[in-house]
């Protein structure tokens, strides 16, 4: 791993151009649809070849990208559906649909312009662990079984992935269309040039909002740090002031995660996506689901856990990654979970982030209770999320002794990295799996509380 190609459970990133090209690109597709095939030996040797689900976000570099991923599937044999540029989630759950044996996504989610990434999902919609991401490593190293002339695979296209992923969750029990048409919300959208104009315009379209926004095009030109956090959304917040907008929703390159501007035009944090959506889920379960469970990953804000237990739910956490999360949820039974990212995961959907869907739950939460993105801020309570960054050394066990020395008084968890925890805040310190650093975060009542423990962190990184 260097520090331009950044290889995880589910895939590798990299900077286009340099560690990432379309050879690696092509040789990774072709190994991941051999991992399909030895997997799917029973319909092979019936005559029916294997598919893989193929889409990617707006990035320039993607259409080099797809045509190298076909090619590298097609070479083993394996069909391609390639639906295109859609969000991550319509990936998911187009590999549910078409019983496809793996989904590839070209997509380097919220990082900078200069980046792209492969994305490897298996036919449960859920992206790879760790042995199955292992697996179609080794086979890119040895290079994967190849097919003659008379066994190449075919490309079908899917242009109708996205609606049939809109349908799917406007047909959810727990969504009150009729009751979110009539309140007519003027929403404005920031969707920073990546791929979600072509699901959030056409799902708000269907819920009769009014739209104002900026950075719909659909062409992956960034006009400004594409990952939805407060100190990027500056533009969308004075949108929703001059056009008197209801709410601000900001969603990242590949649409999986959501966050909000309250009408005031301040960014709430992505934190709140999730307590919003669990509110709306809770709030509307059968009588029959007397005791919810709720998936969160670690370092997600206790605002979504007080919303949990406030309205009955146990609460369990899971190491960071949406793999992580989507596991323990389907594990445990989760009701809703998620990360404070603003990523939603909803089993009844399926089981991967979802910004479609988080916005769908928000507007039910605010057309069926009557309030405001900022009234229900105001309700929940209070704290402070502070993050940072520092450079990842070649070893962190030293450095997660000395906090543990140094916080005794905490409840340890080491299943991703350390996060130490007390009854109103917590430090979590973890290596990124996106980058080559060392990712810091903390909350606590007040953001001095917050950054004095992201101090000590950073006094004992080094």
């Amino acid at each position: 791993m260097s520090d331009t190609l950044m290889i995880s459970v589910s895939g590798m990133r990299g900077h286009v151009g340099t560690d990432l090209t379309p050879e690696l690109v092509a040789r990774h597709a072709a190994a991941l649809g051999a991992w399909v095939r030895s997997a799917s030996r029973t319909d092979a040797e019936a005559g029916d070849r294997p598919s893989v689900v193929l889409g990617r976000d707006a990035r320039t570099s993607g259409p080099m990208f797809a045509r190298a991923a076909s090619a590298g599937l097609m070479s083993v044999g394996v069909d391609v559906v390639d639906l295109g540029v859609v969000p991550t989630p319509t990936v998911q759950m187009a590999v549910e649909f078409h019983h496809a044996g793996a989904g590839l996504i070209l997509t380097a989610s919220h990082n900078p312009i200069e980046w792209n990434a492969l994305k490897f999902v298996g036919p449960d919609g859920i992206f790879l662990d760790t042995a199955e991401g292992e697996r179609v490593r080794a086979l890119a190293e040895q290079g994967p079984p190849r097919a003659g002339w008379d066994g190449l695979g075919e490309v079908r296209e899917d242009p109708v992935a996205v609606a049939r992923h809109l349908d799917a969750i406007l047909q959810l029990p727990v969504i009150d269309v009729t009751a979110i048409q009539r309140r007519r919300f003027h929403v404005a959208l920031d969707c920073v040039r990546g791929a979600g104009a072509v699901a959030m315009l056409p799902l708000l379209d269907r819920l009769a909002c009014r739209v104002s926004g900026i950075n719909l095009e659909v062409d992956g030109r960034f006009p400004r740090p594409p990952e939805p956090v407060p100190e990027n959304l500056g533009e969308l917040g004075r949108l929703v002031r001059e056009s008197g907008a209801d709410l601000g929703i900001a969603v990242d390159p590949d649409v999986d995660r959501l966050a909000m501007v309250d009408e005031t035009g301040r960014a709430i944090g992505e934190d709140y996506t999730l307590a919003f959506a669990v509110r709306a889920v809770l709030d509307g379960r059968s009588n029959s689901a007397k005791h919810p469970t709720v998936v969160m990953n670690l370092s997600t804000s206790l605002v979504v856990e007080d919303a949990a237990r406030a309205l009955g739910a146990a609460v369990l956490r899971a190491p960071v990654g949406e793999a992580n999360v989507a596991r323990a949820m389907r594990d445990h039974g989760a009701t809703i979970g998620g990360e404070g990212n603003g990523g939603v995961m909803l089993p009844a959907l399926h089981l991967g982030r979802d910004a479609p869907l988080g916005l769908a739950l928000i507007l039910h939460l605010l057309a069926t209770s009557g309030v405001t993105v900022a009234g229900l801020v105001g309700a929940s309570p209070r704290y402070t999320i502070v993050k940072a960054k520092g450079p990842r050394g070649p070893e962190l066990a030293p450095l997660y002794d000395r906090l543990r020395r140094r916080f005794a008084d905490a409840t340890a968890d080491d299943r991703d990295g350390l996060r130490l925890s007390w009854a109103d805040r917590w430090l979590h310190i973890r290596p990124s799996g996106t980058e080559p650093i060392v990712r810091l975060i903390a909350e606590a009542p007040t953001s001095s509380e917050a950054e004095a423990l992201v101090a000590a962190g950073r006094e004992l990184l080094h």
